[in-house]
């Protein structure tokens, strides 16, 4: 098989830094991205001083042109995708539902749920021709439980999770869409 081509949105710390990392050490071409540029310079950068080929593409997954775009370049540039990782995600701002608010709310679920939403809308629309690729849509050990001051956070992982499976069955076997295991972090989840 030839070398993978990996696209990672919210690659630029945290989780995404890491896997961007891991499939630099399997030798895959990547493409990662974020909304800092300097950050996503530097990333790829890093990345290709590992002696892969890497680019950065900035994209905001809340904006669907965007996403399009990301998508678009990733193939112009590599020829396919084969491995999307979307990892952009927020935890906002952890309230009381009581002292929760619409402005936190659409900004956690822009982002966390239209985000991986558009980013599977676009990966598919790429793979689905080639009867090929991997989604994993990065979730939480919150998208199975529940956890007190982080009620919208939670709801978006479930969105997410619930979404990744829904898409799943859509697909069926033309491209393998998963969500990675995580373990519950917080004594308080139930």
């Amino acid at each position: 098989m030839a070398t993978p081509v990996v696209l990672i949105t919210g690659a630029l710390t945290g989780i995404g830094r890491a896997t961007a990392l891991a499939f630099a050490q399997e030798g895959a071409r990547i493409v990662v991205s974020g909304r800092r540029d300097a950050e996503g310079q530097a990333l790829a950068k890093e990345l290709r001083g590992l002696g892969v080929e890497a680019e950065f593409i900035r994209a905001d997954v809340r904006h669907e042109d965007e996403v399009q775009n990301l998508v678009d370049q990733t193939v112009a540039r590599f020829g396919r995708l084969d491995v999307a990782v979307n990892n952009a995600g927020t935890e906002g701002k952890p309230h009381q539902v009581t002292d929760e608010s619409a402005e936190n709310y659409a900004s956690t679920f822009d982002t966390n749920v239209l985000g991986t939403l558009l980013s599977m809308k676009h990966e598919l629309r790429v793979m689905l021709p080639e009867h090929h690729g991997n989604i994993i849509n990065v979730s939480s050990a919150y998208g199975k439980v529940g956890a007190g001051g982080a009620s919208v956070y939670v709801a978006s992982k479930h969105a997410v999770e619930g979404m990744t499976k829904s898409a799943a069955i859509e697909v069926g076997t033309s491209v393998y869409v998963s969500m990675p295991w995580r373990r519950a972090r917080s004594k308080r989840a139930c």
